[in-house]
């Protein structure tokens, strides 16, 4: 057979793979849901019959999915007993030291939306995505981002050129998780996390709770407005500005430059583009993701991002992919001496 034949056929089947890609984002999301594998990794190995009665399931049911989430790679399977895969009990036990089972939830509460995306491209109206009723929308938004920021927090931390700096200002730094963790690893530095009132309530109970409050400052305000404090050796912007308009980040920018020292830097945490704004594909989808939840702010490419920041005076520009499972960016721009 002709090899265009067979390449037909792959991508045939490529394109059925990705017509059916929403049946393993609906078996994680209910295995989260259901807590399904904080019950496995407690349990260590459990039957389909275990599993059904700890967690009140149709046995039936439970079998068909347990066996899903076996041809997933989400669970082991040995006779009739099922545990966790390896990849599943590091990542997807909530508090586990590696747990990213916020970011699950996170694309689980934006499901229901992107189920009207075809709505969305016709009328350009975002659907947003649903909040847990039991927690008031700025609470779970909040420790959201505490425990986003756990789970990457060690492989940003420790490429932030922080060695003799002294002053740091967080802006929309939220929970102040990166804020407690830079002050931990680099005791001289002091932290300003700059947020709205209800937000840095939160952020200060966080803050004690991890024993940073000595280390770590909460300024009530609204970044947009609210003016930098002066005197920076680093002001973060750790996924901030994708919420953000051009104008908006221009603005940003531009009072992050002003309210450093000289030799100060600029750190942006965030996803991002290459300059053709497919690439890496994760991002470019999480643009459309961006726009249908929220209608504001958009994913910018990094090469925008270098332009914007030389505009303001900050020059060395440098940007990097974090490892997986981080779906972000960081970049640095540093003011002349």
């Amino acid at each position: 057979m002709p090899a265009s034949k067979w390449s037909l056929k792959a991508d045939a089947q490529a394109i059925l793979d990705l017509a059916s890609a929403f049946y393993g984002s609906a078996i994680l999301f209910a295995a989260s849901d259901l807590g399904l594998f904080s019950e496995i990794s407690r349990m260590r190995s459990v039957t389909a019959q275990g599993i059904s009665a700890g967690l009140g399931l149709d046995p039936k049911s439970t079998l068909l999915f347990l066996d899903a989430c076996v041809a997933l790679g989400l669970l082991d399977k040995d006779g009739e007993n099922y545990r966790n895969s390896p990849q599943a009990e590091t990542y997807l036990v909530p508090g586990s030291a590696f747990d990213i089972s916020t970011f699950v939830r996170e694309n689980r509460e934006a499901y229901p939306a992107w189920s009207r995306l075809t709505d969305f491209i016709r009328s350009g109206k975002p659907e947003p995505p649903h909040v847990s009723p039991e927690l008031d929308s700025t609470t779970a938004a909040v420790l959201a981002m505490h425990a986003r920021a756990l789970s990457i927090g060690r492989s940003v931390v420790r490429r932030l050129d922080l060695g003799w700096r002294r002053k740091l200002l967080d802006v929309g730094g939220g929970s102040g998780t990166y804020s407690a963790m830079i002050a931990l690893e680099f005791p001289q530095v002091h932290c300003t996390v700059l947020d709205r009132p209800e937000v840095v309530k939160i952020a200060a109970a966080l803050l004690a709770q991890q024993g940073a409050s000595k280390h770590v400052d909460t300024l009530e305000g609204d970044y947009h407005t609210t003016p930098f404090p002066e005197g920076n050796d680093a002001v973060l912007f750790f996924g901030v500005l994708h919420a953000e308009s051009v104008d908006s980040i221009l603005n940003l920018l531009r009072r992050a430059a002003d309210s450093l020292r000289p030799n100060g830097l600029v750190y942006v945490l965030d996803t991002m583009t290459d300059e053709t704004h497919t690439l890496p594909v994760t991002s470019a989808l999480s643009a459309l993701h961006q726009a249908l939840t929220t209608g504001d702010g958009f994913i910018f490419s990094y090469t925008e991002l270098k332009h914007w920041m030389e505009s303001f005076g900050l020059c060395d520009f440098n940007v990097e992919a974090l490892p997986s499972p981080a779906p972000y960016w960081l970049a640095k721009a540093r003011k002349p001496g």
